[in-house]
């Protein structure tokens, strides 16, 4: 029940962006995690949704491949883009490093993406961020 309410929005659940002692919870259920490759300069993407077990990662693709980004077995190429859906369960937190190489994490939810930097209100840099699943406050 809880995670049918979440897919809606509702539940009392939200993702949770912590990063220099700033938190900041963001109502959403489901959001895309996009990057820049810091070698290749291509783009790379993750569908991740917001449960009360975790987040859980619901599919990854990437432009292209070359160093460090081979696509693993069965992804398919759609529109340019290689594309699977990675395994595993629901991850209590995920932590988001930043060589500083490559231009900032961006979060994308509605047609929508923010810089890491815009939704923290301050310029993330190379601090870790940890991405969680909260309740709402």
């Amino acid at each position: 029940m809880a995670a049918a309410l979440a897919q809606r929005g509702g539940g009392g659940l939200s993702l949770c962006l912590a990063s220099a002692g700033i938190v900041k919870a963001l109502s959403i259920a489901a959001f895309t995690l996009a990057w820049t490759h810091s070698v290749e300069k291509t783009g790379w993407q993750e569908d991740w949704r917001v449960t009360p077990e975790g987040l859980v990662l619901v599919q990854a693709r990437v432009k292209g491949s070359g160093a460090g980004m081979e696509p693993p077995p069965g992804a398919r190429l759609i529109d340019g883009w290689f594309r699977w859906r990675p395994e595993g369960g629901p991850k209590p937190q995920v932590v988001l490093g930043n060589s500083g190489a490559a231009g900032e994490w961006r979060l994308c939810h509605g047609g929508n993406c923010r810089t890491l930097s815009d939704i923290l209100g301050h310029p993330v840099g190379v601090t870790v961020t940890t991405m969680s699943s909260c309740t709402n406050l």
